[in-house]
């Protein structure tokens, strides 16, 4: 039996605040951190990189700032909750910009469509692409805001911990055609193939092919259109920045370069961490904001796991890989939006190629970010800062990155030159790639995903991973590997979860 470090004392007056210990520090593990704290356990965030934020690192290199991860800020009071949990309000620490239009979808032949929150432009802008399918898209609007206030507003924060509790949403699950894709619940009410892709590719920002992610995320078109989608100037690393802040005026730590070899399991509860140097800490709760795959695979010893086994993972279906290409260049493209998705000439077979096939397509769709449309200082004077990715397959697929990610991009530089970007081989002033290779080394990615289980129905709610381990007591998951899923309102929600499912602090004095 492994002995850890002994508690910490009482302190006088009162009872100990009991320990916890979170294992990463991404959006899920800083917020879990924020919660646990306001609710009086004392904190440890152990962070393996040299810097906080998991995929929300930031890059900066040549005077340019590149938010290596998400750049999307939707449900905005999942940040405001955090922050007034500590008595602060958001704005002390965060500037929020509102997006419009949120963003620009440019088809192959150039036709673009501007997705914003105002319905007036919207229905303008289906009607530019088909008049016959105005009255599709308000029913389809309408039946999105009714999934997001079932799937998101009453669901998105309730924990799956049992059968029953699957069982009890299947009704309004099946009602809302939760069985079907959501490609296949568009198809229902639209017509034009050009809008079917407009309204269904949304689940590729959270790993998911629209053909076989659940129609559960035909939520995010009306999530979006109310709550808006910003984004933080100076970068989504301000929010990571101030989540720090958060943390440590509440008298938690953020430890950077501490790595966790394993959890110290005792009599079937988690007792504390190891760390790869030997540093034991103890705790009374621990929450892994690990990939989950590497949380049950290699944190966990096999005598503790039976759920989530190493076949049964094997089994698992995991999101797609992602290929980052970070660059600035010395001159500025004013016509280009702060977010713009290039659609290449395939949809349904491109996805089924990195999904199905995992094979590296010669076309590709891409999601262009410029950050200094909205923020110029995220660059030096008169350049401009831009990252583009591209869903390709994950690790299973075989591919070899170290000999493919040069050729990759010169081919999406080749593609941006001769689109939106003209000129760019001569005004190139720096560059780096991210390949799913590097999420695996990186963030320690199963099968180097970008965002771990794929969103199908049968990796949903009570199918993930629980946000309480159905293995192990006293140890609780956060992000994109658990319930309810990757994605900024996905991975913060799963922390708000944790306020049902994590006892009191009191419990352990």
């Amino acid at each position: 039996m492994l002995t850890l470090d002994a508690p910490p004392p009482r302190l006088q007056g009162s009872a100990r605040r009991p320990r916890a210990v979170v294992i990463g520090s991404g959006f899920g593990g800083l917020a879990a951190a924020v919660r646990l704290g306001a609710r009086g356990y004392r904190v440890t965030v152990l962070e393996r990189l040299d810097q906080p934020g998991g995929r929300a690192r930031v890059h900066r290199q040549d005077g340019f700032t590149f938010d290596a991860g998400p750049t999307i800020v939707t449900a905005p009071f999942l940040f405001e909750e955090l922050w007034a949990l500590c008595g602060r309000s958001l704005a002390d620490d965060v500037t929020l910009v509102p997006m419009r239009p949120f963003y620009r979808i440019r088809f192959e032949d150039g036709t673009t469509f501007a997705m914003s929150g105002d319905e007036a432009e919207m229905r303008a802008e289906v009607a530019r692409l088909s008049p016959a399918d105005l009255d599709g898209y308000a029913r389809f609007m309408a039946a999105s805001q009714e999934i997001c206030r079932i799937g998101f507003e009453r669901l998105g924060h309730v924990p799956f911990g049992s059968l029953g509790d699957m069982l009890r949403i299947a009704p309004d699950l099946l009602r809302l055609g939760g069985h079907r894709s959501l490609y296949g619940l568009v198809a229902r009410y639209l017509r034009d193939e050009r809008l079917r892709t407009v309204f269904s590719f949304h689940p590729l920002l959270i790993g998911g092919s629209p053909f076989r992610a659940s129609a559960i995320y035909g939520l995010i078109a009306h999530l979006e259109r109310r709550w808006g989608v910003h984004f933080a100037l100076g970068g989504t690393g301000r929010l990571v920045s101030g989540l720090v802040g958060l943390i440590e005026g509440q008298g938690g730590r953020v430890r950077l370069g501490a790595e966790v070899a394993r959890i110290a399991v005792e009599d079937g509860t988690a007792r504390g961490v190891v760390l790869a140097d030997g540093e034991r800490i103890a705790a009374d709760v621990v929450v892994s904001n690990a990939d989950s795959a590497w949380t049950y695979r290699h944190l966990l010893p096999p005598e503790a796991r039976r759920r989530w086994s190493d076949r049964r993972l094997a089994r698992a279906h995991s999101s797609m890989g992602l290929f980052v290409w970070y660059f600035g260049t010395r001159r500025t493209y004013p016509d280009v939006a702060h977010h713009t998705i290039l659609l290449g000439p395939r949809y349904r077979a491109l996805l089924h190629d990195i999904f199905a096939r995992k094979v590296l397509a010669d076309d590709f769709s891409l999601y262009l970010h410029r950050p200094t449309a909205t923020d110029p200082g995220l660059a030096p004077p008169g350049h401009d800062a831009f990252y583009v990715l591209a869903p390709v397959p994950n690790l299973d697929g075989g591919q070899d990155w170290a000999a493919l990610a040069e050729p990759y991009r010169r081919r999406i530089a080749g593609h941006l030159e001769a689109t939106l970007l003209p000129g760019l081989s001569d005004a190139l002033v720096t560059s780096r790639v991210t390949t799913p290779q590097d999420f695996r080394d990186d963030f320690l990615a199963y099968r180097g995903s970008g965002f771990g289980l794929e969103p199908i129905l049968t990796q949903s709610a009570w199918f993930r991973p629980h946000n309480r381990s159905e293995d192990v007591r006293h140890l609780y998951l956060v992000g994109a590997g658990t319930h309810p899923g990757a994605g900024l309102p996905g991975v913060l929600s799963s922390s708000r979860i944790l306020d049902r499912v994590v006892p009191d602090a009191a419990l352990f004095a």
